[in-house]
């Protein structure tokens, strides 16, 4: 029998999504959905995950939670295709993650290469173990355990994301693995899914950062206008040793060639530079010397415009009318629950905690007191 494709994914609304978002994941997601080759998808705002680092400022969270509807839709997920959910209404998301927590130790949340990056990356001090994340949320620090809740709850095999993901879901498959061991097979392991081309993996931010982050200020947003993402890409870090266009260029760790690696084809350069017949000769251009970075520049910035403003223009059509958003949301919702209160149903039965239904728990103590 054929194994059922139920594809997972989602992003926390700390903002508009920038294009790191997009060549990480939601260009699989989109490609994936258009294929038609699975037998559902779920995508969802990570609005109660958000929560946990931002309690000082829910209406942040609050507020953002339409910018990443937005988003969406503008880069072509489509709600006859997907189901499109925010993860607050689903309590039964809620009620999994409690069961799970039983069955995985702290020191196994403290060993989480993701968790100890995000806690650094915020501020909060794990610098000795011995005072590891004292300023930290509970909810932050057990973020493993509620995204292993969003994936099983949904039966999710496919989950399309970021190589930062990888630790999350090796997490989540212990845990799987570990819930079937006890109360027998439920649950089903996920697999992430990788962009293919390197480059994707984690881009970098326009300043050279390892990361592209909204904190950082360093990102190329998905709604950008053609000015914003001019004006960004001729700021662009390359290569601080070309310092005249004579001067040989060096490739690695140059953002504009990581972001041409990430975006352009061969048909680009038929229809921008033609003198070029691919990426591997611009390459072999700068590298030998009397290539400068402004030409570069302009060839990344009519690639990326080329990407972002059909995405830009589909955003326009759907601000226009927010209440549909909202109402493609809440529809998304019900269907979204209505599987995942599906797989509590099957969570608790192998847990043996349906006490009222339980006709032989019940037959059982009656014989007990009766003796």
């Amino acid at each position: 029998m054929k194994e059922k494709k139920i594809i997972l994914t989602g992003d926390r609304p700390t903002g508009r999504l920038h294009i790191g978002h997009y060549v990480g994941s939601l260009r699989n997601r989109v490609m994936l959905q258009n294929q038609g080759d699975y037998d559902k998808m779920f995508v969802f705002i990570a609005d109660a995950q958000a929560l946990t680092d931002n309690m000082d400022n829910p209406e942040k969270v609050r507020q953002n939670v339409i910018e990443v509807a937005l988003d969406y839709l503008a880069v072509g997920l489509n709600p006859n295709k997907s189901t499109l959910f925010i993860q607050s209404q689903i309590p039964e998301l809620t009620e999994l993650a409690f069961y799970f927590m039983n069955i995985v130790t702290v020191a196994r949340l403290q060993r989480n290469p993701t968790v100890k990056s995000e806690i650094k990356m915020r501020g909060f001090n794990n610098e000795e173990q011995s005072n590891f994340g004292s300023g930290l949320p509970v909810g932050f620090f057990t973020y493993p355990i509620s995204q292993a809740a969003d994936i099983t709850a949904f039966k999710a095999n496919i989950v399309p994301a970021g190589e930062d993901q990888k630790p999350m879901i090796e997490q989540c498959t212990e845990i799987v693995r570990k819930f079937n061991s006890i109360y027998g097979e439920t649950l089903v392991e996920p697999q992430i899914m990788l962009p293919g081309n390197e480059a994707c993996m984690r881009l970098p931010g326009t300043d050279g950062k390892a990361k592209m982050s909204k904190s950082l200020n360093n990102c190329i947003y998905l709604s950008d206008s053609a000015d914003e993402l001019r004006k960004k890409v001729m700021s662009m870090y390359t290569d601080p040793l070309h310092l005249n266009v004579s001067d040989p260029g060096h490739i690695e760790g140059n953002t504009v060639f990581t972001y041409l690696d990430a975006f352009c084809t061969n048909e680009h350069f038929a229809n921008y530079l033609p003198d070029y017949a691919n990426l591997d000769e611009l390459k072999a251009h700068y590298m030998r010397g009397g290539l400068g970075d402004v030409k570069c520049k302009k060839f990344l910035e009519k690639v990326l415009n080329e990407t972002l403003e059909p995405i830009r223009n589909r955003r326009k059509e759907f601000e226009s009318d927010i209440p549909s958003i909202y109402e493609i949301f809440r529809q998304g919702c019900e269907n979204a629950r209505e599987a995942a209160a599906q797989t509590i149903d099957e969570v608790k039965k192998a847990m043996r905690i349906t006490y009222f239904d339980d006709k032989e728990l019940i037959e059982e103590q009656s014989i007990k007191y009766k003796a």
